[in-house]
């Protein structure tokens, strides 16, 4: 999964946004990315009282929209090069 690998390599950058979306996670505990999304999965089941299946759905809507928003800034980048170079 391509954004799991572009958020754990800008872990601190993307913690705000899943503690905002995941209100009762411990953020003191979360500041080294967990090795696989399904440990996280395991995390959020735990501190939001979900099933692991429930948190790991949950996840993956998260993971979703942090890929569109990612996706959408590297689109108006390369739109803004576009301008410039014209």
């Amino acid at each position: 999964m391509k954004i799991w690998t572009d958020i754990t390599s800008n872990w601190l950058g993307y913690l705000d946004n899943l503690t905002t979306r995941f209100p009762n996670l411990d953020e003191a505990e979360l500041q080294t990315s967990p090795f696989a999304c399904k440990d996280l999965a395991q995390v959020i089941a735990l501190s939001h009282d979900l099933t692991p299946n429930e948190a790991t759905e949950e996840l993956e809507d998260w993971l979703y929209h942090q890929s569109l928003s990612r996706d959408a800034y590297a689109y108006s980048d390369m739109g803004s090069a576009v301008h410039a170079a014209e």
